[in-house]
């Protein structure tokens, strides 16, 4: 079968997680990615060998590209790129704001040299502005972004446990670039896009941010709670179990209170009737809940939730999640070994045959393909 982007050639000059996560997507959907490396390779190789002795890092966001390595300073090299750049689509770039235009591949320069071409540079916080040159890694803008100081329980800060940062702005980045290619389809002409992790987080920051900024009530850190809905959170089973309930309207509240608590007499409580009236109470309603859970065992909670229909889910550590029957996953081939990803997120998509390169894998044909 076809897919939607083969015939596309992507040109990557791409390390870490965010950019390698952006072109991992475009490959999965057919298109042809040249990873443009330097001669010690993505730093993101040498994270760690714990996925059957690659890097973990590297073999979720680099499956099915293509490896060639370059001296960006080199002018031979320089020129080579040029020439792939010349018959390709797209290129994208996440290095240090200015690099690549001091390397003669600033993204301007191209798109008036090659104007069917969409660029993609990915910075920190924006090409301008004071932060412009602040190294930008994920921890480091979920820190800056805020995200930190609402995530996890009262007391010390934590980070959000995955790269919630490079992954958001790796999906945005691969939504900018079909978008503009989509775009080119009618115009002929390609696009700058310029996309900054921190950009990307504030977005997603929306609600807490519009909470500060209109009701001066930006949310707390709540542990394993919503800070806006209640019930909405972590409760404990007799068995020492944690399920996560979550009550949107007014209806799952009377049945959660009559079926599950077996509280007729609170569900018709004017006291906690609304979303508004129970956060005002949290304690109290929690409580309540809580000491439902605490006769019964997680199987027995389950089924009473179920027969209710309330929204639910176990808290799995990721050994939970190894063995979770709704896991899907993708076979992606190494030199040391295959390693078992997640698959991608559209169940309906066939997966290709997906390769992770050995650093410098294609110098030679793609040198000679290019000459």
């Amino acid at each position: 079968m076809p897919r939607p982007l083969d015939g596309v050639l992507v040109v990557a000059l791409e390390q870490a997680v965010a950019a390698p996560l952006a072109t991992c997507r475009l490959a999965d959907a057919g298109a042809r990615i040249i990873k443009l490396e330097r001669p010690e390779g993505d730093f993101a190789r040498d994270y760690d060998t714990a996925a059957n002795g690659q890097s973990t890092y590297f073999a979720w966001a680099n499956r099915g590209k293509e490896s060639l390595t370059v001296n960006i300073k080199d002018a031979a090299d320089r020129d080579l790129v040029l020439r792939i750049l010349a018959k390709a689509d797209v290129f994208v770039q996440n290095l240090a704001v200015g690099a690549a235009d001091r390397a003669g591949l600033g993204s301007d320069e191209l798109r008036e040299r090659f104007p069917r071409l969409v660029t993609c540079d990915i910075s920190g916080y924006g090409e301008s502005g004071t932060y412009a040159d602040m190294k930008a890694y994920d921890l480091l803008v979920q820190a800056e972004s805020g995200l930190v100081s609402i995530s996890g329980a009262p007391g010390e800060y934590g980070r959000v446990g995955v790269s919630v940062c490079d992954f958001a702005s790796g999906m945005a980045a691969a939504l900018a670039i079909n978008e503009a290619l989509a775009l080119r389809e009618r115009t002929g002409k390609g696009s700058a896009i310029k996309l900054a992790l921190f950009d990307v987080m504030a977005e997603m920051m929306t609600v807490p941010l519009l909470h500060h900024d209109y009701a001066d009530n930006a949310p707390q850190r709540v542990g394993l709670a919503h800070p806006n809905i209640t019930p909405y959170g972590g409760f404990q089973t007799s068995d020492g179990a944690t399920l996560v309930i979550s009550i949107q309207n007014e209806r799952e509240w009377v049945a959660l209170a009559s079926e599950v608590m077996d509280r007729p007499d609170v569900a018709s409580d004017p006291r906690y009737a609304g979303n508004s009236a129970r956060t005002e109470r949290r304690a109290e309603v929690d409580g309540m809940v809580q000491s439902c859970f605490s006769r019964f065992t997680r199987k027995e909670m389950e089924a009473r939730l179920r027969a209710a229909r309330i929204a639910y889910g176990t808290v799995n550590d990721v050994a939970g999640l190894s063995q979770h029957a709704a896991l899907r996953r993708w076979t992606v081939d190494s030199e040391t070994g295959s390693v078992q990803v997640p698959a991608h997120p559209d169940a309906g998509r066939e997966q290709p045959r997906s390769l992770l390169p050995r650093l410098g894998e294609h110098d030679r044909a793609i040198r000679a393909e290019f000459s």
